[in-house]
């Protein structure tokens, strides 16, 4: 009897360690598939992580392009009609300055492009037509000139005489092409964006018959011009005065007069091409002049002196 439960107690241990094995063996295994199960997700994470940073790093948006110094936002291209229509830009190639006389002086403003309706860079779409020119004198009050390659700008561009003096690059649409300068006004109904050129100068492009043809054109910077001139109008005085700029490479887009204070006054332009002084206040004083690409040039004591061309030796820098 006694042999009889200690065999019963000697199976009830073996059924009581290999239950506990079982159970500790099950244990081990389930923390072994959850360790592998939370390392697995761990990598897969750090993997995604990995690669969105890559794709963050490589997809970094890149600084937009600024527009080259001087272009500014287009104005609209016209056509005949004075509908806007596109056309192509183009860019300007610098040049180092010319010397100035003792009497003169150089400056260079950090200010925006004062370019009005006709601004650098932008071609422009209208029609060419043409005029007899005369002697060649024209609103722009330049008097004759035996330089026949001239044209008149329509009523809308000339501006106030803002693109007086202006070079023009013309060109027609089989190519041929001729650079003209601004001397005169074409008055409405010319449209915007039109051009009445010398005979010698729609020659160049067209059959003279022809009459009315399309074209493009762009602002030029030349490098043809010499010096700038100043000129005093008749009837000018201390008291008085009108003062005209000639010979510019770039259109003029203000002139100002030192004032006794030190200061600069901005005169007011005619359509005639003349900035007036009606209170005489700087008159035969410093001038200053501005293009439309922000230069300045300090011309010292231009004396009141009518109808007299006073010459420079300034000049624009080319663009």
């Amino acid at each position: 009897m006694k042999a009889t439960r200690q065999a019963a107690r000697r199976r009830r241990h073996r059924f009581t360690v290999a239950t506990g094995t079982a159970v500790a063996l099950i244990t081990v295994g389930a923390l072994v598939c959850l360790t592998l199960s939370l390392r697995s997700g761990h990598e897969a994470d750090a993997g995604h992580s990995a690669g969105a940073t890559v794709a963050g790093s490589r997809g970094t948006p890149t600084p937009a392009r600024k527009a080259p110094a001087g272009s500014g936002s287009p104005t609209a291209a016209r056509s005949p009609g004075g509908t806007a229509s596109p056309a192509a830009t183009a860019d300007a190639t610098g040049a180092p300055a010319r010397p100035s006389a003792p009497a003169t002086t150089r400056g260079t403003s950090s200010a925006a492009s004062a370019a009005g309706r006709i601004r650098p860079g932008v071609g422009y779409r209208g029609v060419a037509t043409t005029y007899d020119t005369g002697t060649g004198d024209g609103a722009c009050s330049f008097g004759p000139t035996d330089d026949r390659m001239t044209a008149a700008m329509n009523h809308t561009d000339y501006e106030t005489s803002k693109a007086c003096g202006a070079y023009v690059l013309v060109r027609a649409a089989g190519g041929a092409s001729v650079t003209v300068r601004i001397t005169n006004e074409c008055p409405l109904p010319c449209a915007p964006g039109q051009l009445d050129l010398s005979a010698a100068a729609f020659a160049e492009l067209a059959d003279p018959s022809a009459g009315r043809i399309p074209v493009t054109w762009k602002l030029l910077s030349p490098a043809g011009p010499g010096t700038l001139s100043v000129r005093y109008k008749t009837g000018s005085s201390r008291y008085w005065c009108a003062l005209q700029v000639l010979g510019h490479r770039n259109p003029v887009a203000r002139l100002e007069l030192r004032t006794s204070s030190g200061g600069w006054r901005q005169l007011p332009r005619t359509e005639y091409n003349y900035f007036l002084a009606e209170n005489g206040v700087g008159c035969g004083g410093t001038v200053r002049i501005t293009d439309i690409y922000g230069e300045r040039l300090t011309v010292g004591e231009a004396a009141v002196r009518p109808d007299t061309v006073q010459a420079t030796r300034l000049q624009f820098a080319r663009h």
